[in-house]
């Protein structure tokens, strides 16, 4: 065999391989499709290694993306959480008030990355209303609609559309928020304790982490309800944000962590009906 054809497969070999960003998002495309997924047959389909695909299985299990299995990787089980809809129709008084809190801290020219859940769409009606002059990335379709007829430029990310949820959840999700640095980010979560705030919802806790990874200011909007709760993935420790808005103080143990790790708690206030 000649050198030039030796250098021809070895090109074709090369190009044949699979990058890490499509694999991770083929890899999460197959689990769709079957319940289980294999080491072996998935680097001898990408053309790598098999400690490649471990390495890829690593970083989406730690994205809440996949649940780790003996030779393979499976899609995550979760306990009953429940959805968009059903949150959006609970506790609305108090989210609404957290959201216009939240919304008075954003300013004019101000860069925001705002994260999926019912407490962020109640900021984004507060933000919408204002009439805030400012910029928002956002994972979240009904944050994106609701900010979509106010002055606020939005910047819808890329990525897996997680129906359940109207969000965009995964790599390329991912990806995206680590191109940009903002002043300040709004995140929620469901449940906080004294390690800090935590998810439930699949992809969900990557998605925060970036957000509060790329942001000056860190603020976390969560109503009372989700006190001493712990989610399936902790999102990070209580001293990794600025802010955390509720309805009501936090009590206990909850509020000792919460002033020990130096962060500010700010209570969204009601609105007289005579107002």
């Amino acid at each position: 065999m000649s050198k030039t054809e030796t250098r021809g497969m070895r090109s074709e070999k090369s190009q044949a391989r699979v990058k890490k960003s499509d694999r991770r998002r083929e890899i999460l495309l197959e689990l769709k499709l079957r319940p289980h997924v294999r080491i072996s047959e998935l680097a001898q389909r990408f053309n790598v290694s098999a400690e490649t695909v471990r390495r890829d299985f690593d970083a989406l299990s730690e994205d809440g993306l996949i649940a780790r299995a003996h030779g393979g990787a499976s899609a995550p089980t979760q306990g009953r959480y429940p959805s968009l809809d059903e949150r959006t129709n609970a506790r609305t008084e108090e989210r609404e008030r957290i959201g216009r809190c939240a919304a008075a801290l954003i300013q004019d020219g101000d860069t925001v990355m705002i994260d999926s859940g019912s407490t962020t769409v109640e900021m984004a009606r507060a933000l919408s209303f204002q009439g805030t002059e400012c910029t928002v990335i956002t994972n979240s379709i009904p944050v994106a609609m609701t900010l979509g007829h106010s002055p606020t430029q939005v910047l819808l990310c890329p990525g897996e559309y997680l129906a359940e949820e109207s969000a965009i959840i995964g790599t390329d999700t991912l990806e995206y928020l680590s191109r940009f640095n903002v002043d300040q980010c709004m995140i929620g979560a469901s449940g906080i304790s004294a390690e800090g705030p935590s998810e439930t919802v699949q992809g969900f806790a990557a998605v925060k982490q970036k957000m509060l990874a790329r942001s000056a200011k860190r603020h976390l909007l969560i109503d009372s309800e989700k006190f001493g709760r712990k989610g399936l993935s902790q999102v990070g420790d209580l001293d990794g944000l600025d802010s955390i808005i509720t309805d009501t103080k936090p009590k206990g143990d909850l509020l000792g962590s919460i002033n020990a790790a130096g962060v500010a708690i700010l209570i969204g206030e009601s609105i007289s009906k005579n107002d």
